[in-house]
Formats: C-alpha cells, sequence, structure tokens
C-alpha cells in the first residue's frame, strides 16, 4: 500500500451550458494533474454544465448531452489519474446531481447527492431526485468519500461513508457568496472532521452566473480542526495537494493559505466580478450608464471600470434644468479621473416636445410625479437608443435601498441589463466609495487614487427631477431607511421588532408599505450582484399581488 496520494483540485469557472468548453477545461486540468503525478483530479458538483442551471436541466436533450460529455471525457482521459466531475445523471425517469469517477476511458463510479438543498437561491428539490446514501469509491487502493455539497452539511452521509470504509473526503461544492459566507463553510466542514476522524477536503468553483459569484477559497481540514491548506478567494487555481499515509489514517500535508481581504473588498470583488462574467458569458464587451453626478452612478461606473478597463465604459450625462452645476462638474470629473468615455446629452429638447404633446390631453391637471417621470423614461430611452447603436449594455444605477421601497422609476432608471449594486443598502454605498477611493488591486483595470470626488460622497442625494428635491423628502434618512430594511428584508422581522429596535412606529409601517408595493418594479427589474442571503430575486420570492400587512 502506498503511503502516499496526490489530488489535483481544480477551482474553476465553468460557463452555464457550454458542454465542451467546460469539458476542455476539465482536460486540461486533468493533464497537469497527470504532468504532476497525481492519483486524482477533482473538479467541483455540477462542472460539465456549470451551476446552477435550475429549469435548463428538466430539458430532457440536455440532460442526454451532458451525460454524452462526461462519456467523451472519460474516454478523452483514459491514460492516466482518475478525473472527479460533477453532472447530471439519469437512471429510470430519475434526474441526480451526480458526480462522476472516470477511470480507464470510463465512468467507474457514480456517486449521487442524497440533501438537495431547497432555501435560498436553490431549490433542487424540484428538479432532482433523492440518491441513496452510498458508500465510497476507490482510486487505486484507496477508498474515498465524495459527499456532493450540501451533503456536507449534514452528517449521516459522512457516517455512512466513514461506516462503509472511507478514508478521507473530498467535497465538491457549487457554493455561492454571500457575507460571512465562508465562516459557515468552515463551521460545517470542521464539524464533519470531528464527526468523522477524516481529512476533509473542500472544493469550490469560481466565477459569476447570472446573480451569483461562486467564491472557491477551497481547503483542507486535518483531524481536530486544523487548516491544511486555502486556495484562493475568488481566482481560479489549479492545486496539487498531497496526503500522507500515518499510523492514525491520512493526513493532508500543509499547503499554502491564502488569507481572505476584508468585508469590504470581498463585496467589491463580488461586483466586480458578477459584472465581468455576466458580460463575458453573454457576449458584451462593452457598457455604458447614465452618469449623474451621484453617489449610486458613481460607484457603478468605477465597479464597470474595474471589472471591464475604463475604455470599455461610455458615461454619459443627461441634464435637465433640474441639475446642478455641481452635479455637472461632479460627473465630469468621476468619468475623467477613471479614463472612461464621457458624453453630454442635455434632454431639454426631448422633454419638451413630449410636453408638448400631451399638453392636450393634461391641460387643467397640476404638474406632479408624472413630469418627474417623464424626465427619467427619457433618460432610459435615449441610454437604450445608444445600447442598440454602440452595441453597449446599459447598466442601471439603483441601490438595495432604492429597490426595496421602489424609489426608481420604471421603464426609466430602471432600465437595463445588470445592476452591480442591486444588494448594496445606500449606506454601505457611501462605506463602498470611501474603500475604493483608499484601496487599489491587481485586479482593478481603473486607476488607482480619488476616482470618486468627495463632494459626491458628502452631498445629500437627489434624484434632481425638480427644484430643491432631496431623497430624504420622500424617504427616511438613508441610515435609518437601511436599519428598518434590515429588520424587514434581511433579518424577516416584523413591525414590532422595528419598535424594539428603537424605530417609531409610523415609519416603520410606511417602510413596509413601500416595500409591499414595490414587488411589481423588482420582478422586471434588470438582475445585479448577491452579496447577502437576502437578496432580492431567488433569495426572497414575494407575491406580487399582497394586501397582508403586518399587524404588531
Amino acid at each position: 500500500m502506498t503511503d502516499r496520494f496526490r489530488v489535483t483540485l481544480a477551482q474553476l469557472n465553468p460557463v452555464m451550458g457550454d458542454l465542451e468548453g467546460n469539458a476542455a477545461k476539465a482536460r486540461d486540468a486533468w493533464a497537469q494533474g497527470r504532468d504532476a503525478g497525481a492519483d486524482l483530479v477533482a473538479l467541483p458538483e455540477m462542472f460539465i454544465v456549470g451551476y446552477n442551471p435550475q429549469d435548463l436541466l428538466l430539458k430532457p436533450a440536455f440532460q442526454s448531452a451532458a451525460i454524452e460529455a462526461v462519456r467523451r471525457l472519460a474516454a478523452d482521459c483514459a491514460d492516466g489519474p482518475a478525473l472527479a466531475v460533477g453532472g447530471p445523471w439519469i437512471e429510470g425517469t430519475q434526474l441526480f446531481n451526480a458526480y462522476f469517477i472516470l477511470k480507464g476511458g470510463k465512468i467507474a463510479s457514480t456517486v449521487l447527492k442524497h440533501n438537495l438543498p431547497n432555501e435560498m437561491v436553490f431549490d433542487e428539490v424540484r428538479i432532482f431526485d433523492s440518491g441513496p446514501l452510498g458508500g465510497p469509491y476507490s482510486v487505486g487502493n484507496t477508498r474515498i468519500g465524495s459527499p456532493i455539497c450540501e451533503d456536507a452539511w449534514h452528517e449521516e452521509v459522512s457516517e455512512t461513508l466513514v461506516e462503509t470504509g472511507a478514508e478521507f473526503l473530498i467535497v465538491p461544492n457549487g457554493s455561492p457568496y454571500y457575507r460571512g459566507k465562508h465562516d459557515t463553510r468552515l463551521n460545517h466542514m470542521v464539524a464533519r472532521v470531528v464527526d468523522t476522524g477524516l481529512p476533509v477536503i473542500y472544493l469550490n468553483m469560481v466565477g459569476g452566473q447570472d446573480d451569483q459569484v461562486f467564491d472557491g477559497a477551497s481547503f483542507g481540514l486535518n483531524p481536530g480542526g486544523e487548516l491544511a491548506f486555502q486556495m484562493p478567494q475568488f481566482d481560479e487555481a489549479v492545486t496539487h495537494v498531497d496526503l500522507h499515509r500515518t499510523p492514525e489514517g491520512w493526513r493532508i500535508l500543509p499547503g499554502e493559505e491564502h488569507v481572505h481581504a476584508s468585508e469590504w473588498e470581498q463585496d467589491y470583488q463580488v461586483m466586480v466580478i458578477a459584472l465581468r462574467d455576466y458580460m463575458a458569458k453573454t457576449g458584451f464587451s462593452k457598457v455604458l450608464l447614465g452618469l449623474s453626478g451621484g453617489i449610486d452612478s458613481a460607484i457603478v461606473a468605477a465597479i464597470a471600470a474595474d471589472a471591464l478597463g475604463p475604455e470599455n465604459v461610455r458615461c454619459v450625462m443627461l441634464p435637465s434644468e433640474y441639475t446642478s452645476r455641481e452635479s455637472l462638474e461632479d460627473a465630469e470629473a468621476v468619468a475623467m479621473a477613471l479614463g472612461c468615455h464621457y458624453d453630454y446629452v442635455p434632454i431639454s429638447e426631448g422633454r419638451a416636445a413630449i410636453t408638448n404633446t400631451l399638453a392636450p390631453l393634461f391641460e387643467g391637471r397640476d404638474a406632479d410625479l408624472t413630469e418627474e417621470n417623464i424626465q427619467s423614461r427619457l433618460r432610459g430611452l435615449l441610454l437604450m437608443a445608444m445600447s442598440n447603436k454602440f452595441g453597449e449594455m446599459l447598466l442601471t444605477t439603483g441601490n438595495k435601498s432604492e429597490v426595496a421601497v421602489g424609489y426608481a422609476t420604471i421603464y426609466g432608471d430602471m432600465a437595463g441589463g445588470y445592476n452591480p449594486i442591486k444588494d448594496l443598502y445606500k449606506t454601505r454605498v457611501f462605506e463602498t466609495c470611501r474603500w475604493r477611493n483608499e484601496t487599489h488591486r491587481d485586479w482593478m483595470k481603473a486607476p488607482a487614487g480619488e476616482v470618486i470626488p468627495q463632494r459626491i460622497i458628502t452631498k445629500p442625494p437627489s434624484a434632481e427631477l425638480r427644484p430643491d428635491q432631496k431623497d430624504s423628502n420622500s424617504l427616511p434618512e438613508y441610515d435609518e431607511l437601511d436599519a428598518i430594511l434590515d429588520i424587514l428584508v434581511d433579518r424577516d422581522g416584523s413591525i414590532a421588532d422595528c419598535v424594539s429596535a428603537g424605530f417609531d412606529r409610523a415609519t416603520a409601517k410606511k417602510v413596509e408599505h413601500l416595500l409591499y408595493i414595490s414587488e411589481y418594479k423588482r420582478f422586471q427589474s434588470a438582475p445585479g450582484a448577491r452579496l447577502t442571503n437576502r437578496a432580492f430575486w431567488l433569495d426572497r420570492r414575494y407575491p406580487i399581488v399582497n394586501r397582508w400587512r403586518d399587524p404588531s
């Protein structure tokens, strides 16, 4: 019996539905493992199709194509180390989330996921059937257990693997980021180490898929919960990990331990990666956005420039008579500091034409929100025209506070293909701007330094759709609003919880009312980077029509 086992861990970024491209990445990782003398090359959960495939997996033609891609991969990787890769599997009328062990040109073993997640962004219960509790697979003389993602969050799968002879665990994952997620993963894996007494290798994918970002940060734990290695967060990496057989069993030899960045940096990098991969995987290379001179569009411009390069970002100022001189100066300053293209497109003529067209219909009625929204929708029309003409994806710029209470104009400033700050509350927008001004990393493509002028950060927020307008005229101050939203949205709390936290009941009720009546807007809003486990879309699915209000 050998006293050494080498695993090559391929922490890679698949593209949803790109079976050939994902297989090519797997083959390349396998070749690297072969050249490094690996016994096993491991890839993440569902890697051959990408994750999370949702209802795409219900299409029989896609199921068959994915399984055939795995079989071709097995044939291509026949002469060398075993290859472990995730994908769908069909047995009779049942569809499973599977992990395939490819050896000798064929599928040698198949692990079927038992615990199917059915919360937050996951609804695997409606897609997959639950596989039976099973035993380990063999690679040479070594028996390995691979609980698939959620299976490692529950003790019965790992306990069954130990009882049937597993010598260590490799856990393939498609685990997306949310703030604080890594500590949660680590705690669960420490529990499995304690339960089983075996080393655990946690392998996660990286990259953006729609609203989600998979953050990698794969790691290994030895018995006792000692961290043996940790791979980079957010970056693709292929790492060779050695295990050594001791009298007490297998132990992971120490490797490099990459340190995680701060919470602020992680969130910012998620917004950058989410946009970068959304663009690349949908076939776009350039973006444009309305740059108002306000803080939200400024941080979106910075994120876009960092993700795509300033040369691929068009910033457009669309002033009306209500746009202040300060906003004009600040918008241009942001574009110049970032190095982005800057266009100046006044909306006065277009607004006058629309006003004149509607004048006979509106005669005798006072000006109100209608006229304000015309400005916003005209800007949306012009930006979409530029998007069509130049082939540039339009970004929206509404923060989570505005998205929550509907403080945005549908078919106006909500128009666009992606919203990088959709899950970032306004108070965090301020802090993120300060952080970006003070921080620069190699993965940022825009210049270092103060790219968002201090005046943008310190001036009172305003939509500038009427004279002397401020957000605080319509909403509570953002520190109060965000704290109430944190209770109602992120913690699923009640009005009573808001009052207990010291907030005025009438204010909390107003926020609750705005939250519920804005559901129809969110239903039509652009996707955006998920930063929390209560992001608007898959994490929080509410009916559009809803008369219930909290009576507490």
